[in-house]
Formats: structure tokens, sequence, C-alpha cells
């Protein structure tokens, strides 16, 4: 997509987006959770769309800067990952546990669909204003191109029915208690599981149709 740029040309463009995807997306469990009963994370100060409080240094900077960065050495695709502090959240003090932790879990994929709506949003208006904008409407549009095709892999990926991800805990919130509780023991394992299934390819055939789909669709 952004063959032609510079290295640093393409990290400025992929920079906000990136950063907006995964922070936005833990104030919005934390959000969430604050209204159904729990405020845990306001007390951390995480109710809040400002990205600071958000950031991991890890998961925010030096992972996807080093995925990207392998990628460019290798002249490969790849794909970039990245995430946030998690959000705490303690089911007991929400008002109803089950129930509201689904909709907690469901808040942070939720939040990425309404950015990557947002940044289809910009793509629209900077592609018919291409002439008025000059040189920025090439800048911009690649910015927005980025941030719905992040924000997409990230709610897709997050959605997977594998503990901690947003869908394992949909999914645990759905199952009867007894299930619940076998099901929750696979979640030190999910992690794992999860960037073995991403680095050895396996998992990309089978959310990449879906994540090009949507992608496709919000760009049109």
């Amino acid at each position: 997509m952004m063959q032609s740029l510079s290295l640093i040309q393409q990290l400025a463009i992929m920079a906000l987006p990136l950063v907006l995807a995964v922070t936005v997306h833990e104030a919005a469990h934390a959000w969430v959770a604050d209204k159904l009963g729990d405020d845990t994370a306001r007390s951390l100060g995480r109710v809040t769309f400002n990205p600071i409080p958000h950031i991991d240094l890890i998961g925010t900077i030096v992972l996807p800067l080093g995925l990207y960065a392998l990628s460019v050495l290798t002249g490969s695709a790849g794909f970039l990952f990245g995430y946030a502090k998690p959000v705490p959240v303690l089911a007991h003090r929400l008002r109803r546990p089950q129930r509201d932790m689904a909709w907690v879990a469901l808040a942070g994929p939720g939040a990425n669909f309404a950015m990557a709506l947002g940044w289809a949003m910009l793509f629209a208006v900077v592609s018919s204003w291409m002439d008025l904008l000059a040189g920025s409407a090439e800048f911009f549009a690649y910015m927005a191109i980025f941030g719905v095709m992040i924000n997409v892999f990230l709610m897709v990926l997050n959605l997977l029915p594998l503990l901690p991800l947003d869908g394992g805990r949909i999914l645990a919130a759905l199952l009867p208690p007894a299930w619940a509780q076998q099901y929750a023991r696979s979640e030190p394992w999910g992690l794992f599981i999860l960037l073995g299934l991403l680095f050895s390819g396996l998992l990309m055939p089978v959310i990449l149709p879906i994540v090009q789909g949507l992608q496709r669709w919000l760009l049109a």
C-alpha cells in the first residue's frame, strides 16, 4: 500500500491510527465497566480517551515497531500487532457479573469498529477534497486507509473465542457456569496459543478473508 513512501513517512502515517486503535479499545472497556458498576478502572485513571494512561511500552510501541521493522528487513508483508495496558475489571463489582462481563468485553471490538468507520469517513472526505488539500491529501488518505485496516484487524482478532481475548470473555459469559469454569482454565495458555497461530501462519488464512472483506466494504 505504501511501498512508494520512505520508512519515516510510513511510520508517521501508521503511528496515530495504531496508538488510537489499541488505547481507545482499552478506554472503551474501562468506560463500560464503570457504567455497569465497577469503578476500578476509574480509580486508576483509565476512564479516559487520552492515550497516555493506556500506553504499554512493549505492547504499544516496541512490539509494533519491531514487527514492522522485521517485515521491512525481510521484504515480507507480515502483520502488525500491538496492545495497550489491560483494563482491570472486577466481575463481582458489576451489577450482573456474567451478563455485564460480556458487554465490557464487547466494548473493545466495538470501539475498533467505530474507529474503522471514522477512518473510512475521513478517507471519503479526503478523496472528495483531493484537489483542495493538494499535497496533504495523499498523507491523510494513506493514514485513513491504515486506520481502517488496523482497526478491522484488531476487531476480528479480538473476537476470536480464545481467552484472554474479548471473544473468549464473551463466550465465557454465555456458557453455563460449570462450562465457563472449565473454559477459564485455558486462559494461562491463551496468549501462547494465539502467538503460535499467528507466527505459524495458520491463523491468517482463517481471519484474512473476513478482515479484507470488511476493509473493502468500509472503504467502498
